[in-house]
Protein backbone atom coordinates (compact mmCIF):
# COMPACT_ATOMS: atom_id res chain seq x y z
CA UNK A 1 0.00 0.00 0.00
CA UNK A 2 1.51 3.28 -1.14
CA UNK A 3 0.36 5.61 1.60
CA UNK A 4 3.40 7.81 2.16
CA UNK A 5 3.04 10.50 -0.50
CA UNK A 6 3.71 14.15 -1.23
CA UNK A 7 1.42 16.73 0.30
CA UNK A 8 -0.25 17.78 -2.97
CA UNK A 9 -1.16 14.20 -3.81
CA UNK A 10 -2.41 13.60 -0.27
CA UNK A 11 -4.75 16.60 -0.34
CA UNK A 12 -5.97 16.15 -3.90
CA UNK A 13 -9.00 14.24 -2.66
CA UNK A 14 -10.39 17.17 -0.65
CA UNK A 15 -13.43 18.29 -2.65
CA UNK A 16 -15.30 21.57 -2.67
CA UNK A 17 -17.78 21.78 0.18
CA UNK A 18 -16.00 19.14 2.27
CA UNK A 19 -16.56 18.92 6.00
CA UNK A 20 -13.02 18.75 7.36
CA UNK A 21 -12.13 17.63 10.88
CA UNK A 22 -8.81 19.08 12.06
CA UNK A 23 -6.91 17.96 15.16
CA UNK A 24 -5.04 20.41 17.34
CA UNK A 25 -4.91 21.95 20.80
CA UNK A 26 -3.15 25.34 20.72
CA UNK A 27 -0.71 24.07 18.08
CA UNK A 28 -0.06 20.77 19.84
CA UNK A 29 -1.23 18.00 17.49
CA UNK A 30 -2.02 20.63 14.83
CA UNK A 31 -1.32 19.35 11.27
CA UNK A 32 0.04 22.78 10.37
CA UNK A 33 1.75 21.68 7.17
CA UNK A 34 -1.47 20.13 5.82
CA UNK A 35 -3.49 23.25 6.66
CA UNK A 36 -1.05 25.62 4.97
CA UNK A 37 -0.75 23.49 1.85
CA UNK A 38 -4.52 23.12 1.62
CA UNK A 39 -4.81 26.91 1.73
CA UNK A 40 -2.09 27.29 -0.92
CA UNK A 41 -4.01 24.90 -3.20
CA UNK A 42 -7.10 27.07 -2.89
CA UNK A 43 -5.12 30.27 -3.39
CA UNK A 44 -3.53 28.89 -6.55
CA UNK A 45 -6.51 27.11 -8.12
CA UNK A 46 -9.66 28.29 -6.34
CA UNK A 47 -10.19 24.76 -5.00
CA UNK A 48 -11.07 23.24 -2.63
CA UNK A 49 -13.56 25.91 -1.64
CA UNK A 50 -16.36 26.38 0.88
CA UNK A 51 -14.83 24.05 3.46
CA UNK A 52 -16.56 23.62 6.81
CA UNK A 53 -13.97 23.03 9.54
CA UNK A 54 -14.60 21.10 12.75
CA UNK A 55 -12.06 20.91 15.57
CA UNK A 56 -11.96 19.49 19.07
CA UNK A 57 -10.17 22.62 20.31
CA UNK A 58 -8.04 25.11 18.31
CA UNK A 59 -5.62 24.00 15.54
CA UNK A 60 -3.10 26.80 15.90
CA UNK A 61 -1.90 29.79 17.87
CA UNK A 62 -1.08 33.40 17.01
CA UNK A 63 0.42 33.46 13.52
CA UNK A 64 0.51 29.68 13.15
CA UNK A 65 -1.75 26.95 11.85
CA UNK A 66 -5.33 28.03 11.27
CA UNK A 67 -4.59 31.50 12.64
CA UNK A 68 -1.98 32.04 9.92
CA UNK A 69 -4.51 30.92 7.30
CA UNK A 70 -7.16 33.23 8.77
CA UNK A 71 -4.70 36.14 8.66
CA UNK A 72 -4.13 35.57 4.95
CA UNK A 73 -7.89 35.38 4.34
CA UNK A 74 -8.43 38.68 6.16
CA UNK A 75 -6.13 40.39 3.67
CA UNK A 76 -8.47 39.52 0.80
CA UNK A 77 -11.55 41.50 -0.20
CA UNK A 78 -13.54 38.28 -0.16
CA UNK A 79 -12.85 34.59 0.29
CA UNK A 80 -14.68 31.33 -0.24
CA UNK A 81 -12.04 28.99 1.19
CA UNK A 82 -13.84 28.57 4.53
CA UNK A 83 -17.63 28.66 4.76
CA UNK A 84 -17.89 27.98 8.47
CA UNK A 85 -16.33 26.52 11.60
CA UNK A 86 -17.31 24.48 14.62
CA UNK A 87 -14.58 25.57 17.03
CA UNK A 88 -14.50 25.45 20.85
CA UNK A 89 -11.75 28.02 21.34
CA UNK A 90 -10.36 31.12 19.60
CA UNK A 91 -8.40 32.63 22.48
CA UNK A 92 -4.85 32.28 21.16
CA UNK A 93 -5.79 32.89 17.52
CA UNK A 94 -6.58 36.62 17.04
CA UNK A 95 -6.85 36.42 13.25
CA UNK A 96 -9.28 33.52 13.44
CA UNK A 97 -11.31 35.44 16.03
CA UNK A 98 -11.46 38.49 13.73
CA UNK A 99 -12.53 36.31 10.81
CA UNK A 100 -15.18 34.66 12.97
CA UNK A 101 -16.54 37.95 14.27
CA UNK A 102 -16.56 39.53 10.82
CA UNK A 103 -19.78 37.69 9.96
CA UNK A 104 -18.63 36.22 6.62
CA UNK A 105 -18.49 32.61 7.87
CA UNK A 106 -20.79 30.54 10.06
CA UNK A 107 -19.40 30.20 13.57
CA UNK A 108 -20.57 27.56 16.01
CA UNK A 109 -18.89 26.97 19.36
CA UNK A 110 -19.40 23.99 21.64
CA UNK A 111 -17.32 22.92 24.62
CA UNK A 112 -14.12 20.99 23.96
CA UNK A 113 -15.47 17.94 25.76
CA UNK A 114 -18.75 18.02 23.85
CA UNK A 115 -17.01 18.17 20.46
CA UNK A 116 -14.47 15.50 21.40
CA UNK A 117 -17.20 13.12 22.48
CA UNK A 118 -19.39 14.10 19.53
CA UNK A 119 -16.65 12.79 17.20
CA UNK A 120 -16.72 9.49 19.08
CA UNK A 121 -20.52 9.27 18.82
CA UNK A 122 -20.44 9.97 15.07
CA UNK A 123 -17.69 7.37 14.72
CA UNK A 124 -20.08 4.88 16.32
CA UNK A 125 -22.75 5.64 13.72
CA UNK A 126 -24.93 7.67 16.09
CA UNK A 127 -26.60 10.92 15.01
CA UNK A 128 -25.07 13.08 17.73
CA UNK A 129 -24.37 13.52 21.43
CA UNK A 130 -26.87 13.53 24.30
CA UNK A 131 -25.77 15.33 27.47
CA UNK A 132 -26.96 17.64 30.20
CA UNK A 133 -23.98 19.93 29.61
CA UNK A 134 -25.16 23.35 28.48
CA UNK A 135 -28.70 23.40 29.87
CA UNK A 136 -29.79 26.96 30.74
CA UNK A 137 -26.62 28.45 29.28
CA UNK A 138 -25.37 29.83 25.93
CA UNK A 139 -25.71 26.34 24.41
CA UNK A 140 -29.38 25.86 25.24
CA UNK A 141 -31.44 26.47 22.06
CA UNK A 142 -33.81 28.56 24.17
CA UNK A 143 -30.83 30.91 24.41
CA UNK A 144 -28.12 30.96 21.69
CA UNK A 145 -27.95 27.27 20.81
CA UNK A 146 -24.16 27.44 20.44
CA UNK A 147 -24.45 29.87 17.50
CA UNK A 148 -21.78 32.56 17.76
CA UNK A 149 -22.94 34.88 14.97
CA UNK A 150 -25.96 35.82 12.86
CA UNK A 151 -25.00 33.63 9.89
CA UNK A 152 -24.88 30.57 12.15
CA UNK A 153 -28.24 31.48 13.67
CA UNK A 154 -29.68 31.77 10.16
CA UNK A 155 -28.31 28.54 8.68
CA UNK A 156 -28.20 26.26 11.77
CA UNK A 157 -25.78 23.80 10.18
CA UNK A 158 -24.86 22.69 13.71
CA UNK A 159 -27.91 22.23 15.91
CA UNK A 160 -28.64 21.75 19.58
CA UNK A 161 -32.09 20.59 20.66
CA UNK A 162 -33.79 20.00 23.99
CA UNK A 163 -35.03 16.45 24.36
CA UNK A 164 -36.94 14.65 27.11
CA UNK A 165 -35.78 11.33 28.52
CA UNK A 166 -37.99 9.88 31.24
CA UNK A 167 -39.15 13.33 32.24
CA UNK A 168 -35.63 14.80 32.42
CA UNK A 169 -34.23 17.44 30.07
CA UNK A 170 -31.10 16.82 27.99
CA UNK A 171 -29.44 18.57 25.07
CA UNK A 172 -28.89 16.78 21.77
CA UNK A 173 -25.90 18.10 19.80
CA UNK A 174 -25.72 17.40 16.04
CA UNK A 175 -23.45 18.61 13.23
CA UNK A 176 -22.38 17.45 9.77
CA UNK A 177 -20.34 14.25 9.73
CA UNK A 178 -16.78 14.93 8.52
CA UNK A 179 -15.81 13.42 5.19
CA UNK A 180 -12.15 14.46 5.58
CA UNK A 181 -9.94 14.33 8.68
CA UNK A 182 -6.54 16.02 8.90
CA UNK A 183 -4.68 14.58 11.89
CA UNK A 184 -1.14 14.45 13.23
CA UNK A 185 1.19 12.00 14.86
CA UNK A 186 4.92 11.41 15.26
CA UNK A 187 5.79 8.30 13.25
CA UNK A 188 4.02 6.23 10.60
CA UNK A 189 4.98 3.00 8.91
CA UNK A 190 4.28 1.82 5.38
CA UNK A 191 0.76 0.69 6.29
CA UNK A 192 -0.01 4.09 7.83
CA UNK A 193 0.04 2.93 11.47
CA UNK A 194 0.43 6.11 13.53
CA UNK A 195 2.27 6.66 16.82
CA UNK A 196 2.54 9.77 19.01
CA UNK A 197 5.63 9.22 21.13
CA UNK A 198 6.96 12.79 20.73
CA UNK A 199 3.59 14.53 21.11
CA UNK A 200 2.45 16.06 24.40
CA UNK A 201 -1.07 14.64 24.06
CA UNK A 202 -3.06 12.15 22.01
CA UNK A 203 -6.16 14.35 21.69
CA UNK A 204 -9.10 13.12 19.63
CA UNK A 205 -7.20 11.89 16.56
CA UNK A 206 -8.51 8.32 16.68
CA UNK A 207 -12.15 9.38 17.02
CA UNK A 208 -11.69 11.94 14.22
CA UNK A 209 -10.27 9.31 11.90
CA UNK A 210 -13.08 6.91 12.80
CA UNK A 211 -15.72 9.63 12.30
CA UNK A 212 -14.54 10.23 8.73
CA UNK A 213 -14.41 6.51 7.99
CA UNK A 214 -17.78 5.70 9.56
CA UNK A 215 -20.82 4.79 7.47
CA UNK A 216 -22.63 6.16 5.63
CA UNK A 217 -20.31 7.71 3.06
CA UNK A 218 -16.85 6.83 4.43
CA UNK A 219 -14.38 9.60 3.78
CA UNK A 220 -10.65 10.30 3.73
CA UNK A 221 -8.01 10.60 6.47
CA UNK A 222 -4.63 12.31 5.96
CA UNK A 223 -1.95 12.21 8.66
CA UNK A 224 1.00 14.54 9.14
CA UNK A 225 4.08 12.97 10.76
CA UNK A 226 7.71 13.73 11.57
CA UNK A 227 9.14 10.53 10.12
CA UNK A 228 8.29 7.20 8.55
CA UNK A 229 9.62 3.70 9.19
CA UNK A 230 9.15 0.32 7.48
CA UNK A 231 6.08 -1.74 8.28
CA UNK A 232 6.74 -3.89 11.35
CA UNK A 233 9.13 -1.43 13.01
CA UNK A 234 6.50 -0.05 15.39
CA UNK A 235 5.39 -1.78 18.61
CA UNK A 236 1.65 -2.54 18.34
CA UNK A 237 0.90 -1.01 21.75
CA UNK A 238 2.44 2.30 20.64
CA UNK A 239 0.03 2.72 17.74
CA UNK A 240 -2.70 5.31 18.38
CA UNK A 241 -4.43 5.09 14.97
CA UNK A 242 -4.28 1.81 13.02
CA UNK A 243 -3.09 2.19 9.43
CA UNK A 244 -6.25 0.90 7.70
CA UNK A 245 -8.03 4.03 9.02
CA UNK A 246 -5.51 6.33 7.31
CA UNK A 247 -5.43 6.93 3.55
CA UNK A 248 -2.38 9.15 3.12
CA UNK A 249 0.69 10.03 5.20
CA UNK A 250 2.72 13.21 4.69
CA UNK A 251 6.10 13.92 6.26
CA UNK A 252 6.17 17.51 7.51
CA UNK A 253 9.16 19.85 7.48
CA UNK A 254 10.34 20.35 11.09
CA UNK A 255 9.26 24.00 11.15
CA UNK A 256 5.61 22.96 10.80
CA UNK A 257 5.65 20.25 13.45
CA UNK A 258 6.23 21.94 16.79
CA UNK A 259 5.28 20.22 20.03
CA UNK A 260 3.41 23.32 21.28
CA UNK A 261 2.85 26.99 20.68
CA UNK A 262 6.36 28.03 21.75
CA UNK A 263 8.06 24.63 22.15
CA UNK A 264 9.76 22.90 19.23
CA UNK A 265 10.42 19.82 21.33
CA UNK A 266 10.98 19.20 25.02
CA UNK A 267 11.31 15.53 26.01
CA UNK A 268 9.86 16.26 29.46
CA UNK A 269 6.49 17.15 27.89
CA UNK A 270 5.96 13.74 26.29
CA UNK A 271 7.63 11.68 29.02
CA UNK A 272 10.82 10.94 27.06
CA UNK A 273 12.92 12.50 29.85
CA UNK A 274 12.30 12.86 33.60
CA UNK A 275 11.11 16.14 35.08
CA UNK A 276 13.26 17.24 38.00
CA UNK A 277 11.03 20.08 39.14
CA UNK A 278 10.77 23.81 38.61
CA UNK A 279 14.05 25.57 39.20
CA UNK A 280 12.59 28.92 40.25
CA UNK A 281 9.34 29.37 42.26
CA UNK A 282 6.68 31.67 40.88
CA UNK A 283 7.09 35.32 41.83
CA UNK A 284 4.74 36.58 44.51
CA UNK A 285 2.20 38.41 42.35
CA UNK A 286 -1.55 38.99 42.78
CA UNK A 287 -2.08 36.09 40.39
CA UNK A 288 0.01 33.78 42.57
CA UNK A 289 -2.06 34.86 45.60
CA UNK A 290 -5.17 33.60 43.79
CA UNK A 291 -3.51 30.30 42.87
CA UNK A 292 -2.32 29.89 46.46
CA UNK A 293 -5.81 30.48 47.83
CA UNK A 294 -7.18 27.77 45.55
CA UNK A 295 -4.42 25.41 46.70
CA UNK A 296 -5.27 26.22 50.32
CA UNK A 297 -8.91 25.29 49.68
CA UNK A 298 -7.81 22.02 48.12
CA UNK A 299 -5.69 21.23 51.17
CA UNK A 300 -8.69 21.79 53.40
CA UNK A 301 -10.76 19.40 51.28
CA UNK A 302 -8.00 16.77 51.29
CA UNK A 303 -7.70 17.02 55.07
CA UNK A 304 -11.46 16.55 55.42
CA UNK A 305 -11.81 13.57 53.09
CA UNK A 306 -8.42 12.07 54.09
CA UNK A 307 -7.34 10.98 50.65
CA UNK A 308 -5.51 12.45 47.65
CA UNK A 309 -7.60 14.67 45.39
CA UNK A 310 -8.09 14.40 41.65
CA UNK A 311 -8.38 17.95 40.31
CA UNK A 312 -8.68 19.80 37.03
CA UNK A 313 -6.96 23.09 36.26
CA UNK A 314 -8.15 25.45 33.54
CA UNK A 315 -6.27 27.97 31.44
CA UNK A 316 -4.77 31.12 32.97
CA UNK A 317 -4.43 31.58 36.73
CA UNK A 318 -5.86 28.10 37.51
CA UNK A 319 -2.97 26.49 35.63
CA UNK A 320 -0.62 28.20 38.14
CA UNK A 321 -2.11 26.08 40.92
CA UNK A 322 -0.02 23.11 39.77
CA UNK A 323 3.14 25.19 40.27
CA UNK A 324 2.02 26.16 43.78
CA UNK A 325 1.24 22.52 44.58
CA UNK A 326 4.72 21.59 43.39
CA UNK A 327 6.37 24.36 45.46
CA UNK A 328 4.53 23.16 48.54
CA UNK A 329 5.62 19.55 47.99
CA UNK A 330 2.07 18.24 47.61
CA UNK A 331 2.31 16.46 44.28
CA UNK A 332 1.23 13.16 45.81
CA UNK A 333 -1.80 14.76 47.49
CA UNK A 334 -3.10 17.00 44.69
CA UNK A 335 -3.19 15.14 41.38
CA UNK A 336 -3.71 17.74 38.64
CA UNK A 337 -5.20 16.98 35.26
CA UNK A 338 -5.74 19.21 32.25
CA UNK A 339 -8.44 18.79 29.66
CA UNK A 340 -6.11 17.72 26.87
CA UNK A 341 -5.46 14.43 28.70
CA UNK A 342 -2.35 14.98 30.86
CA UNK A 343 -2.23 13.74 34.46
CA UNK A 344 0.34 15.07 36.91
CA UNK A 345 3.28 17.39 36.37
CA UNK A 346 3.08 21.16 36.04
CA UNK A 347 0.52 22.58 33.62
CA UNK A 348 1.96 25.02 31.08
CA UNK A 349 0.24 28.30 30.32
CA UNK A 350 -0.72 30.64 27.48
CA UNK A 351 0.01 29.26 24.00
CA UNK A 352 1.42 26.06 25.52
CA UNK A 353 -1.68 25.37 27.61
CA UNK A 354 -2.73 21.78 27.11
CA UNK A 355 0.80 20.54 27.72
CA UNK A 356 2.19 19.48 31.07
CA UNK A 357 5.81 19.35 32.15
CA UNK A 358 6.42 15.91 33.58
CA UNK A 359 3.02 14.15 33.33
CA UNK A 360 2.83 10.59 34.65
CA UNK A 361 0.00 9.66 32.26
CA UNK A 362 -1.58 10.97 29.05
CA UNK A 363 -4.97 9.70 27.86
CA UNK A 364 -7.23 10.64 24.96
CA UNK A 365 -9.37 13.75 25.21
CA UNK A 366 -12.75 11.95 24.99
CA UNK A 367 -11.61 9.67 27.81
CA UNK A 368 -10.43 12.68 29.82
CA UNK A 369 -13.80 14.35 29.51
CA UNK A 370 -15.52 11.15 30.63
CA UNK A 371 -13.61 11.67 33.88
CA UNK A 372 -14.93 15.23 34.10
CA UNK A 373 -18.54 14.83 33.00
CA UNK A 374 -18.80 11.54 34.86
CA UNK A 375 -18.12 13.25 38.18
CA UNK A 376 -14.84 11.50 38.95
CA UNK A 377 -13.12 14.76 39.88
CA UNK A 378 -12.89 16.05 43.42
CA UNK A 379 -12.55 19.69 42.37
CA UNK A 380 -11.76 22.05 39.52
CA UNK A 381 -10.38 25.56 39.26
CA UNK A 382 -11.50 27.58 36.25
CA UNK A 383 -11.08 31.16 35.13
CA UNK A 384 -13.78 33.81 34.76
CA UNK A 385 -14.37 37.04 32.89
CA UNK A 386 -17.70 38.06 34.46
CA UNK A 387 -19.75 36.92 37.47
CA UNK A 388 -23.25 38.16 38.27
CA UNK A 389 -25.41 38.34 41.38
CA UNK A 390 -26.87 34.86 40.75
CA UNK A 391 -23.45 33.29 40.46
CA UNK A 392 -23.65 32.88 36.68
CA UNK A 393 -20.25 32.97 34.96
CA UNK A 394 -19.14 34.19 31.57
CA UNK A 395 -15.55 33.02 31.05
CA UNK A 396 -14.78 34.40 27.63
CA UNK A 397 -17.37 36.33 25.59
CA UNK A 398 -17.92 40.07 25.09
CA UNK A 399 -19.59 42.02 22.25
CA UNK A 400 -16.20 42.61 20.59
CA UNK A 401 -14.52 39.40 21.70
CA UNK A 402 -15.44 35.73 21.32
CA UNK A 403 -12.80 33.53 22.90
CA UNK A 404 -15.09 30.51 22.99
CA UNK A 405 -16.04 28.19 25.85
CA UNK A 406 -13.06 25.84 25.69
CA UNK A 407 -13.42 22.93 28.09
CA UNK A 408 -15.09 25.09 30.73
CA UNK A 409 -18.78 23.98 30.41
CA UNK A 410 -18.21 20.23 30.69
CA UNK A 411 -15.68 20.50 33.51
CA UNK A 412 -17.87 22.89 35.52
CA UNK A 413 -20.92 20.68 34.99
CA UNK A 414 -19.24 17.54 36.31
CA UNK A 415 -17.16 18.74 39.25
CA UNK A 416 -18.66 18.71 42.77
CA UNK A 417 -16.40 21.62 43.84
CA UNK A 418 -15.78 24.56 41.52
CA UNK A 419 -13.27 27.23 42.45
CA UNK A 420 -13.40 30.09 39.96
CA UNK A 421 -10.09 31.94 40.02
CA UNK A 422 -9.29 35.34 38.56
CA UNK A 423 -8.56 39.01 39.08
CA UNK A 424 -11.25 41.07 40.79
CA UNK A 425 -11.17 43.85 38.15
CA UNK A 426 -9.81 44.18 34.62
CA UNK A 427 -8.05 46.83 32.55
CA UNK A 428 -4.89 48.82 33.25
CA UNK A 429 -4.17 48.78 36.94
CA UNK A 430 -1.36 49.03 39.45
CA UNK A 431 -1.76 46.43 42.17
CA UNK A 432 0.84 44.41 44.05
CA UNK A 433 1.68 42.37 47.11
CA UNK A 434 3.91 44.24 49.54
CA UNK A 435 4.98 43.55 53.13
CA UNK A 436 2.33 40.89 53.67
CA UNK A 437 -0.59 42.97 52.40
CA UNK A 438 -2.41 43.79 49.20
CA UNK A 439 -1.77 47.25 47.75
CA UNK A 440 -4.00 48.99 45.19
CA UNK A 441 -2.38 52.09 43.69
CA UNK A 442 -4.75 52.21 40.73
CA UNK A 443 -7.61 49.77 40.34
CA UNK A 444 -8.78 48.30 37.07
CA UNK A 445 -11.57 50.35 35.47
CA UNK A 446 -13.51 47.31 34.21
CA UNK A 447 -15.80 45.60 36.70
CA UNK A 448 -15.98 41.84 36.49
CA UNK A 449 -18.68 41.33 39.12
CA UNK A 450 -21.66 42.67 37.17
CA UNK A 451 -25.44 42.78 37.42
CA UNK A 452 -25.84 40.47 34.43
CA UNK A 453 -23.14 38.54 32.57
CA UNK A 454 -23.03 39.03 28.81
CA UNK A 455 -23.33 35.29 28.08
CA UNK A 456 -24.10 32.55 30.60
CA UNK A 457 -21.65 29.67 30.27
CA UNK A 458 -22.14 28.50 33.87
CA UNK A 459 -25.50 28.59 35.59
CA UNK A 460 -25.37 29.35 39.31
CA UNK A 461 -28.94 28.10 39.81
CA UNK A 462 -28.13 24.77 38.15
CA UNK A 463 -25.00 24.38 40.28
CA UNK A 464 -26.98 24.97 43.48
CA UNK A 465 -29.68 22.54 42.33
CA UNK A 466 -26.99 19.90 41.80
CA UNK A 467 -25.39 20.52 45.20
CA UNK A 468 -22.12 22.02 43.96
CA UNK A 469 -19.71 23.87 46.25
CA UNK A 470 -18.80 27.08 44.38
CA UNK A 471 -16.21 29.69 45.35
CA UNK A 472 -15.08 32.83 43.51
CA UNK A 473 -11.44 33.38 44.45
CA UNK A 474 -9.68 36.66 43.69
CA UNK A 475 -6.58 38.45 44.94
CA UNK A 476 -8.57 40.64 47.32
CA UNK A 477 -11.72 38.71 48.24
CA UNK A 478 -13.29 35.26 48.35
CA UNK A 479 -17.03 34.87 47.77
CA UNK A 480 -19.26 31.80 48.02
CA UNK A 481 -22.40 30.92 46.07
CA UNK A 482 -25.38 30.39 48.38
CA UNK A 483 -29.13 30.13 47.93
CA UNK A 484 -29.27 33.87 48.57
CA UNK A 485 -26.68 34.69 45.92
CA UNK A 486 -23.02 35.56 46.48
CA UNK A 487 -21.68 36.00 50.00
CA UNK A 488 -18.40 37.70 50.85
CA UNK A 489 -16.42 35.47 53.21
CA UNK A 490 -12.82 36.76 53.09
CA UNK A 491 -10.89 39.90 52.20
CA UNK A 492 -7.19 40.61 51.74
CA UNK A 493 -5.13 42.41 54.40
CA UNK A 494 -4.73 46.03 53.35
CA UNK A 495 -8.08 46.08 51.55
CA UNK A 496 -10.99 48.33 52.51
CA UNK A 497 -14.11 46.19 52.08
CA UNK A 498 -16.47 49.04 51.21
CA UNK A 499 -14.12 50.79 48.80
CA UNK A 500 -12.03 47.99 47.23
CA UNK A 501 -14.50 45.10 47.23
CA UNK A 502 -18.15 46.17 47.47
CA UNK A 503 -17.40 49.48 45.75
CA UNK A 504 -15.82 47.67 42.78
CA UNK A 505 -18.92 45.53 42.10
CA UNK A 506 -22.09 46.40 40.19
CA UNK A 507 -24.21 44.52 42.71
CA UNK A 508 -23.95 44.20 46.46
CA UNK A 509 -23.41 40.66 47.76
CA UNK A 510 -24.34 39.67 51.26
CA UNK A 511 -21.50 39.85 53.77
CA UNK A 512 -20.99 36.86 56.02
CA UNK A 513 -21.26 37.63 59.74
CA UNK A 514 -18.00 35.65 59.99
CA UNK A 515 -16.19 37.57 57.25
CA UNK A 516 -12.46 37.46 57.98
CA UNK A 517 -9.08 38.38 56.51
CA UNK A 518 -7.57 35.95 54.02
CA UNK A 519 -4.82 33.69 55.37
CA UNK A 520 -1.73 35.92 55.84
CA UNK A 521 0.53 33.20 54.43
CA UNK A 522 -0.91 33.95 50.97
CA UNK A 523 0.86 37.31 50.95
CA UNK A 524 4.31 36.26 52.20
CA UNK A 525 7.42 35.15 50.35
CA UNK A 526 8.55 31.54 50.66
CA UNK A 527 6.37 28.50 50.90
CA UNK A 528 3.11 28.60 52.82
CA UNK A 529 3.80 25.39 54.72
CA UNK A 530 0.74 23.59 53.40
CA UNK A 531 2.29 20.20 54.16
CA UNK A 532 2.07 21.07 57.83
CA UNK A 533 -1.65 21.69 57.40
CA UNK A 534 -2.01 18.02 56.51
CA UNK A 535 -0.10 16.72 59.54
CA UNK A 536 -2.14 14.02 61.18
CA UNK A 537 -4.30 13.42 58.11
CA UNK A 538 -2.37 10.28 57.16
CA UNK A 539 -1.86 11.60 53.63
CA UNK A 540 1.87 12.21 54.00
CA UNK A 541 2.79 8.98 55.76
Amino acid sequence: MRKIVGVEEALAGVDDGSVVAVSGFNNALTPEYLLLKLYEMWEGTGHPRKLFLESDSLPGVRGRGLDLVAGKLLEKDEQDFISGVLMPFFGFAPNLMRLAMGGSIEVYSWSVGVVAYWFREVASGRPGLITKVGLRTFFDPRSEGGCANDLARERRRCRIRVIDLDGDEYLFYSAPKPNVSLIRGTTADGMGNLTMEREGMVGTVLAMAQASKAAPNPGMVVAQVEETVPFGALHPQMIQVPGPLIDRVVVSPPEHHWQGGTIRFDPRVCGAAPFRGAEVPLKLTPEKVVARRVALELVRVAAAVRRPLLINLGVGIPAMVSSVVHEEGLGEVMIPTIESGAWGGIALSDEDFGLSMGPFAIISMPDQFSVYEGGMLDATSLGFMQVDAEGNVNPSVLPDRFTGPGGFPVIAAGSPRIYFAGAFTAGRRDIRVEDGRFVIERDGPIRKFVNHVYKVMFSGATALKNGRDVLYVTERAVLRLTNDGLTLEEYAPGVDIDRDVLGAMEFRPSVSPRVAPMDPRLFREGTMGLREDLAGSGLLD
